[in-house]
């Protein structure tokens, strides 16, 4: 299970700065489908990742910091939060999406170097 929490942290990582790039990029052009699959598919692998971590949680395994956890939840709070507060107008709703997968990478980067 450890292997797995670690396997898509890295994936989870490059992912995040994928789709950050691709939701920039997609602002200045017409952001297609391929965009918001790739938006998706980071917050799905910040979900089980989260959802890994509280696996390992409940079978005893620590991680050696306890800001490791406080990484992780605010992480997964920022990929979240443009569900709730960003605006109506597609392309400003698009930038709130950008920057807060962009911060849920810089986040996850951090967790694992608590780990």
């Amino acid at each position: 299970m450890l292997t797995v929490h670690h396997l898509n942290a890295f994936l989870l990582i490059a992912v995040c700065v994928l789709a950050s790039a691709a939701a920039f990029w997609a602002r200045r052009t017409r952001a297609g489908t391929a965009v918001a699959q790739l938006l998706a598919l980071a917050q799905t692998l910040l979900v089980a990742q989260v959802g890994l971590g509280l696996l390992l949680l409940s079978r005893h395994h620590r991680a050696p910091d306890r800001l490791h956890y406080a990484y992780g939840t605010f992480a997964l709070l920022c990929v979240l939060s443009p569900w709730l507060y960003a605006p109506d107008e597609p392309r400003a709703r698009l930038l709130w999406f950008a920057v807060a997968t962009l911060l849920a990478a810089a986040l996850a980067v951090r967790a694992w170097m608590t780990a």
